[in-house]
């Protein structure tokens, strides 16, 4: 016989166990690409598009649960939370008849069916590609709570949108909305239930006098009621002038409000060899937490998040702070392909320490790369002493690193190698060919990695020592995002389209 209770309360552990939201870029604050989750499909099938469309035809799928399309470009890496999918893409499709041209989009979909629910529309800035390329959308991967999606936007403003859009009402206390998706000194445009709602905007360029670099990214770090974000400070179009070389890398703003919290004491911006790209993280060293940065001047810092005040400003303070790159990559000239490298990667941290390796702009083309793997307890310049193992057989890299719980790590390359390596000691247990150039980074879940090319391979490898190709997944168009697991389902983004995956 049966028992049903207990059969009842197993089923609900279970579901409860696998209930996971991903909410930010890394899933949490340490930005580990690692989920616990299970149940998650080997392979599938994308399927094909209806005739004459570029809707894809559900029946001809296999474990795909639903498909949104996209613009052309999505770099926006998708986040998940409170039924809500967020994705940063750009403006060739679009949704509104109103919005035509170029534009950054931030899509939000229904986590169940995705149902498209609402849209933030960025119009572009006027100062064109050097601050603001074309077609290349929102860049920043959101970062979700209960009420409300933080980004930031192709024209270099944090900004705050309430999680329900203007569905139900304009929450305020930003209520022009109207004004700001058509662009400055144009006519207002229309907006309602399917635009977003804008709770509050912090423009970087205004306040900080800051220079974007052909783009502004950054997938934002919450921690209490502060946020952290990079600025996007950078090169002119001359690739030799830095305009704002005393502007910050790294600031901290009011969660509720916006308001300036304080910025970074490195002093950056005279050191930047091109842009800045990375994200931060964070983690607990010593019961205290400290911010990770992979610096534009191939530094790794880690800062204490509480702002000080020093005389008129307001400081985030290093703590630590080594070069990533070894000393002969410095003999030799940013961009060659034999010189030093920015970090483009977030950092990791896991296990007490801090992983992250060097990359250059993706136009630069390929070239030696690092991964160090830091001791986070020290203090001052750590370069000799704190760097605990190191890897240069990688080539230059845009990935993130995922780890799983037993210390495997694994990390991509921009020539198109998986690396597998034991995170504790760096020893190589296996690389891997592509054969494609590697933009994103790995997922690990329910003992699989899951990783995407540029020429639209999708991937998937057991997660264990030595290597094992489960499959191939041709997407159809390039995967420069990373594949994402929330609650049971696996999302694939390539630049035209979103998939939600799932075992039936």
């Amino acid at each position: 016989m049966i028992n049903l209770p207990l059969l009842c309360s197993g089923l609900l552990l279970i579901a409860l166990a696998r209930a996971d939201d991903w909410p930010q870029w890394g899933r949490t604050n340490e930005r580990n690409m690692y989920s616990p989750e299970t149940g998650l499909p080997s392979s599938f099938d994308p399927g094909k598009f209806k005739l004459g469309t570029e809707e894809v035809d559900l029946a001809t799928t296999k474990n795909v649960k639903w498909v949104a399309k996209l613009g052309s470009q999505s770099y926006g890496n998708v986040t998940v939370a409170g039924g809500r999918v967020c994705v940063g893409t750009n403006n060739d499709a679009p949704r509104d008849p109103q919005h035509q041209g170029d534009r950054g989009v931030l899509m939000c979909f229904d986590e169940k069916s995705g149902g498209f629910l609402w849209q933030l529309v960025v119009p572009k800035l006027a100062s064109g590609k050097v601050n603001d390329w074309e077609s290349l959308g929102i860049l920043s991967s959101p970062t979700q709570d209960d009420k409300h999606v933080y980004l930031v936007t192709n024209r270099c403003e944090v900004v705050a949108l309430t999680a329900d859009g203007l569905g139900k009402e304009n929450v305020g206390p930003f209520t022009d909305e109207a004004k700001y998706v058509t662009g400055p000194g144009k006519p207002p445009g229309k907006v309602g239930a399917k635009d977003a709602d804008m709770a509050w905007r912090y423009d970087m360029i205004d306040e900080l006098g800051v220079f974007p670099h052909n783009a502004s990214n950054c997938s934002l770090l919450i921690l209490d009621d502060e946020i952290i974000s990079t600025t996007s400070n950078g090169q002119d179009w001359s690739h030799t002038n830095i305009p704002s070389p005393n502007a910050p890398s790294l600031i901290a703003l009011d969660k509720k409000t916006g308001k300036f919290l304080g910025e970074d004491d490195a002093h950056m911006g005279p050191k930047i060899f091109h842009g800045i790209w990375c994200s931060p993280s964070a983690g607990k060293v010593n019961g205290k937490t400290q911010v990770f940065f992979g610096g534009p001047d191939g530094s790794l810092y880690g800062f204490d998040p509480k702002p000080v005040k020093e005389g008129d400003d307001l400081h985030l303070k290093r703590v630590w702070w080594c070069d990533a790159n070894p000393a002969g990559y410095r003999a030799n000239k940013y961009p060659a392909a034999k010189g030093p490298s920015e970090i483009n990667a977030t950092p990791v941290f896991y296990n007490n320490r801090v992983y992250v390796a060097i990359g250059q702009d993706p136009e630069h083309g390929e070239g030696i790369g690092n991964l160090i793997c830091v001791d986070p307890t020290k203090t001052g310049d750590i370069t000799k002493t704190g760097i605990i193992w190191s890897y240069n057989k990688i080539h230059r890299s845009l990935s993130t690193c995922a780890i799983t719980p037993d210390g495997l790590l694994f990390v991509g390359d921009f020539s198109g190698f998986v690396h597998c390596l034991d995170a504790a000691t760096g020893k190589v247990h296996w690389v891997h060919d592509m054969k494609a150039h590697i933009w994103g980074s790995a997922l690990v879940a329910d003992g699989k990695v899951y990783i995407g090319t540029e020429d639209g391979t999708l991937a998937v490898f057991a997660a264990t020592k030595e290597k094992k190709k489960l499959a191939d997944i041709d997407m159809g168009a390039p995967v420069y995002a990373t594949p994402v697991v929330a609650n049971g389902v696996l999302y694939i983004q390539t630049t035209t389209h979103l998939y939600a995956i799932s075992n039936p």
